[in-house]
């Protein structure tokens, strides 16, 4: 019967000889589930961005389009030109649209996000932001 500091040489010794390549196996197994989540994460990051690009430039045509004396023709022109500094290729193939009813006044922005995955186009985004009209009162009127 060997000793047990031998035992566990062999042992050692034989786990190390059939363990070879395992690694190697293991990393072609996992790597392409890492990338994949790396690339989700980026993908959503983009959405997200391309999401706030959209509702600021909502916001500030509604607040162009909701002062006094303003129109909603103010409200999109304003939201355009937000757009225009921020979108770059974040935000593509926007196209603003704004109307009112005369108490409340909407501004919509719609666009694509900017896709990871190549052939996919990117995700639809619409933001919209809405507020009452300002306008002067008479007090009791």
């Amino acid at each position: 019967m060997p000793a047990p500091e031998q035992l566990k040489s062999w042992w050692q010794g034989r786990r190390w000889r059939h363990d070879r390549g395992d690694t190697s196996i293991q990393m072609a197994i996992i790597f392409p589930f890492v990338l994949l989540a790396t690339v989700a994460v980026i993908q959503a990051s983009m959405w997200y961005y391309a999401r706030q690009i959209a509702l600021t430039a909502a916001r500030e045509g509604l607040t162009a389009a909701r002062s006094y004396e303003s129109n909603p023709a103010d409200g999109a022109t304003r939201a355009r030109e937000v757009l225009g500094r921020t979108a770059g290729d974040s935000l593509r193939g926007y196209s603003v649209f704004a109307s009112s009813d005369g108490q409340r006044v909407r501004v919509q922005v719609s666009g694509t996000a900017l896709s990871m995955i190549p052939g996919l186009s990117g995700l639809q985004i619409t933001q919209s932001a809405s507020g009452p009209v300002e306008r002067w009162t008479v007090p009791g009127g």
